[in-house]
This record gives structure tokens, sequence and C-alpha cells, in this order.
């Protein structure tokens, strides 16, 4: 079970939104013992049995652990052994968020696999300010999860992140950049804030991401104020830390139910609220994953007929049209080339109906093929190729766009042995350099490629070699769809006009 869905199972199963820190401060420690007799215990001791007793008073009413791992680091090497103990006492359907805040771009690869695999974590805490390739070594692990720190509630980080203005503040520019690194079931939002306007400029931002607050515990009656600007649309989305002060308590587990209890009633009065009588009941729909008649593919080498296209895969087009990700105009290609439209998949990601939509028409495709991992080209096609790897149960892996002069140098990022195939993935083909390069990469590190499978494949006007140079290299190629069929299907919806989709079909060929 990955994260998300063991994160989002916990939160229905304890009908909680509450997250425990495990943080073994040592101020905090000493008050917790000495009324308990254990005063005169090491740090070490007090930290295990106050650990234990936390988690067993409130395992039934949070749905997920955050430690910090810098507490437990303090400690030596005993403490790094006391956090392995603590995965032991957390229930197995409660994940476990490593609060480490990592930004370091040499050691990702390392702290990713000594998080992942040696504490067993199912999620991390990152600062984003290294970028995109900060989070891509820890979404090469199926299942786990990362947590973009986007605001801090520290003072003094507020002329940097306030910065330059409010209406262009910084702190909002990372929450917009990091929603395109990952889909909403692999990244997060961590918000520290008591300020409900921060809040709520945050979901407005990233509606689809879950947010998780810190430093909410400020003035009375504050609560209800940053639950009405941080839940979603579901009056869910939002994680609440326990109260720091809450787990010294001697009756945490009641303490904890109660303020379970307000949040709860809270929500309720949240989605009364929002409740829209008219509202479309299938508005979240998403398509099973059940075997079912695949879509009408496109054949990349011939225009589709509208009536042979599977009414599915016909309202997916529509819909891509409708958030934008089709625009008529004049636009600078990559290759320098300027076309009359422009095509952007980027967006899918926030839209997980959607993007699970579009990832169900690429894994139809895969499923007949023999492979055994996925590399996704960067970075536009890291989200859909990482959602792949989850969906179909295949290691991700995927070739650097640059590769540094520093750390280990690799060609690809992610395990994997010589002689393994790999299915290469993108989101649009049109010139094929950006695909035979990473192909490259993977070759050279003793890799077989032999499947390409893309969403769009561009076709025509300059760049129609493109698919004859992956032939030529002995790539086969596999589109879900071609300009040809989205122009086909806009014009009979009466979304384009026939000029429009006489353009597409004029570049197609």
């Amino acid at each position: 079970m990955g994260f998300f869905t063991a994160l989002t199972e916990a939160m229905t199963s304890r009908q909680s939104l509450l997250v425990t820190g495990l943080d073994p401060n040592p101020e905090m420690l000493r008050n917790w013992a000495s009324p308990r007799g254990l005063g005169g215990s090491s740090l070490l001791s007090q930290a295990r049995s106050w650990c234990k007793s936390v988690i067993e008073a409130t395992e039934d009413h949070v749905c997920a652990y955050k430690p910090s791992l810098g507490f437990y680091q303090a400690m030596g090497s005993a403490g790094v052994e006391l956090l392995m103990e603590v995965r032991e006492l957390l229930p197995p359907d409660l994940p476990l968020i490593i609060d480490i805040k990592h930004g370091d771009l040499n050691s990702s690869s390392a702290i990713a696999a000594y998080l992942f695999k040696t504490l067993q974590a199912d999620a991390v805490t990152l600062n984003p300010l290294a970028g995109q390739d900060i989070a891509a070594p820890f979404l090469l692990y199926p299942g786990k999860g990362v947590v973009i720190n986007c605001h801090s509630s520290n003072p003094a980080a507020r002329v940097l992140q306030h910065h330059p203005d409010e209406d262009r503040p910084l702190y909002l520019q990372l929450v917009k950049e990091s929603q395109s690194w990952g889909t909403p079931d692999q990244l997060l939002l961590e918000v520290g804030t008591s300020d409900p306007t921060i809040l709520e400029r945050v979901r407005q931002a990233a509606p689809e991401r879950f947010v998780m607050l810190r430093s909410l515990w400020g003035e009375e009656g504050n609560l209800q104020r940053l639950l009405a600007s941080g839940l979603n649309q579901a009056g869910d989305g939002l994680l609440l830390p326990l109260p720091q002060s809450l787990l010294n308590d001697s009756d945490i587990n009641g303490q904890t139910k109660a303020l379970k209890q307000r949040i709860n009633q809270i929500r309720e009065d949240h989605l009364r609220h929002q409740q829209q009588p008219d509202a479309p009941s299938d508005q979240c729909r998403i398509w099973p994953h059940a075997e079912q008649t695949p879509p009408a593919l496109a054949d990349s080498n011939r225009s589709a007929v509208t009536t042979s296209i599977d009414p599915e895969l016909r309202e997916l087009v529509i819909d891509l049209f409708d958030i934008r990700c089709l625009l008529f105009g004049e636009f600078k290609q990559a290759s320098g080339a300027i076309f009359n439209y422009y095509v952007d998949l980027r967006q899918i990601i926030s839209d997980p109906a959607l993007f699970h939509r579009v990832l169900d028409c690429y894994a139809q495709v895969l499923r007949p093929l023999s492979f055994d991992r996925i590399a996704g080209i960067p970075y536009g096609s890291l989200p859909t190729a990482t959602g792949l790897s989850l969906q179909l149960h295949k290691p991700l892996i995927y070739p650097r766009k640059e590769v540094k002069a520093h750390g280990t140098r690799r060609l690809v990022e992610g395990e994997f042995n010589e002689g393994e195939t790999v299915a290469v993935v993108d989101d649009i083909l049109i010139t094929g350099g950006s695909v035979l390069e990473g192909i490259a990469k993977l070759k050279d590190s003793g890799l077989s490629v032999k499947d390409v499978v893309v969403f769009l494949d561009h076709g025509g006007r300059d760049d129609t070699r493109a698919k004859k140079r992956l032939e030529d290299q002995g790539l086969h190629l596999q589109a879900v769809l071609t300009l040809d069929t989205i122009g086909d299907v806009l014009e009979a919806a009466g979304r384009i006009s026939p000029e429009q989709a006489q353009e597409l079909r004029t570049s197609q060929h």
C-alpha cells in the first residue's frame, strides 16, 4: 500500500486529520519525566518511555506520525536505533513521515535510500529551494511521498518568504512550482502559519493538494478560521499537528479524542456550507482500473475518424481542451520552430481525476509490452512516469537531463541491473531529440530499450522524421493520440472551428 493510500485510509478509519509529532526535545522530556518518577534516568531512556506512551495514547485518534530526525540524531547512534524502535511501535496502518527538511542535492539519493529502505519511512519533508532536482530522487521510490515545505512560521523568515511583495510572495511561487514535480498523491505541501489568510492563498493556488499545517495553535478561535481556509471541498486535504503541549498532558488520550471531535464538528459545518444541491454527482469520477475495453488508440500513420474513437477517450480530449491544455496563437517551440498552436500537458497533474484517466490511457498501451522498468524523460514526463510506476508496479528510473560534475555523476537515477529492458514514456513527441538523448544515456548504462510510449504524437511539419528517427534506432513508437484525432474530436464537439481543426491536421502531415 502506498503512502497516500495509507494516509487517506487512516484518515477514514480514525476519522481524524491529526498528525502526531514525535520529537523528544530534551527540555520537554525533563518536564514530562519528573512527575512520573523518571527524572533520574538517562535522556535516551526518557525518550524511549515518552515515545511509547505517546503512541499508545494517540494511535486511535491520529492518521500519521511525524518524528523530526534531528532530535534522534542528536542522541547519537542510540538515538537512531530509538527511531527504528519507534517504527516498530507504530500501528502498521499508520504512515510514518520523517521530518528532515532535506535540501542538499549531493546527498539526496543516499538520504532517500536511508529513509525509505533502512528506516522504512513512508514520506519525507523537503526544502524546495534547490528546485525540482531535490524531489526527483525521492519520487523514484514507488508508493513513497514527499512533503514540500513552502512556508515557515518563523518571524525572521518573513523577509524572504514574502519577498518581493504580498502580490507575488516567494512562498506562493514555491507552492505553484512544486506542484509540477509530482502528482497529488505523491507530493504534499507543508505550511507553517497561524494566519488563515496565508493558508487560504495556498489553498487557492493548490486546490487539489494535501496541506500539512505547522504552528497553528495561536489565538483562541483560530482553529475554526484555519479549517475554513484550508479544507478542500471534500472536507479534508488538510493535516493538523497535535499540539506539543498536549503531549505532556496526563490525559493525552482524552485530550486528543476531544480535539479530534471538535475538528470533525467544524468539518461537518464546513461541508454543509459547501454543499451545492445542483453539483454533478460524478464530479470526481475516475476511470476504473479493472479489465475493460481499451479506448481506440490513435494510429500514428493515419487520421482517426471521430466515430471510431471510444466515447471515454473522446470525452478526455474535450476535458483536456477545456482546461486549456491546447491553445491557439503563435508559440515558439524548444526547437525554435513557430507553431500556431501549443499543447501543454503539465496542467493535468493538478487534477487528480483527469490525471488518472490520462494514466489509464498510457497503461493500456504499456500492459501488453514486456519490460522490467519504466523510464521518464525529464522533466515534463516524470510525474506521468511515476504515476505509471505505481499503477503498473514497475520500478522507475530516469536519465538525467544534465550530468553534474560532482556527486555520483550518474547518467541514470534509480536502481537497475545491466541488461534489463526499459519502456520509455514521454508526453509529446515532436522532433524525437529529447527522447533519443535520454535513450542514449539508458543504453550507455547497459539498459535495453525497445518501446517508446507517448501521449501525443505531434507528427508533422519539419518534424515528420521524428517517428522514423526512432524506428531507425530499432524503437517501436506507440501514441495515445495524434493531432488528427484531437482536431476531429474538438471540431465535432464545437470546441474549435473547422479552420482551427484544419490547422491541426495540416500540422500532422
